[in-house]
């Protein structure tokens, strides 16, 4: 169904039963969790979920966490867009370690957004959902 738009989980009965599986993809920083979204946790129509968890431990400012987590949504919305490869499909992306602080000073810096960019292009094609 390319051309949807994809939902953002809320619950967090739909959180856990996404990420209770195992990560499809990896990268440095992030995880990549997915799941069929299937009733009841779900809405009976299909849709494309998804849902990002960045704790405090690895993006300790509230610039980086919200930053981090607009790009992410604008890549799964992009994917989705274009392939249509979360179709009635639930996914989670999670924030598995920080960026260095030292290489990275700044909460949110042009370096470190094309940093973020590149590594969600690398975790969408490990996961075997663009090119």
């Amino acid at each position: 169904m390319p051309g949807a738009s994809v939902r953002r989980l809320v619950r967090k009965t739909q959180f856990t039963s996404v990420l209770n599986g195992p990560a499809i993809a990896h990268t440095a920083h992030f995880a990549l969790h997915q799941s069929p979204a299937t009733p009841p946790l779900f809405d009976a129509e299909p849709a494309a979920w998804a849902g990002v968890v960045l704790p405090k431990r690895w993006a300790k400012r509230a610039v980086t966490r919200n930053a981090l987590r607009r790009h992410i949504y604008v890549c799964l919305q992009q994917v989705q867009r274009d392939s249509g490869a979360l179709s009635a499909q639930a996914c989670v992306v999670r924030l598995r370690r920080g960026f260095d602080a030292h290489q990275f000073p700044s909460a949110w810096s042009h370096a470190l957004r094309d940093v973020v960019v590149a590594e969600l292009q690398r975790l969408v094609t490990r996961a075997g959902w663009g090119a």
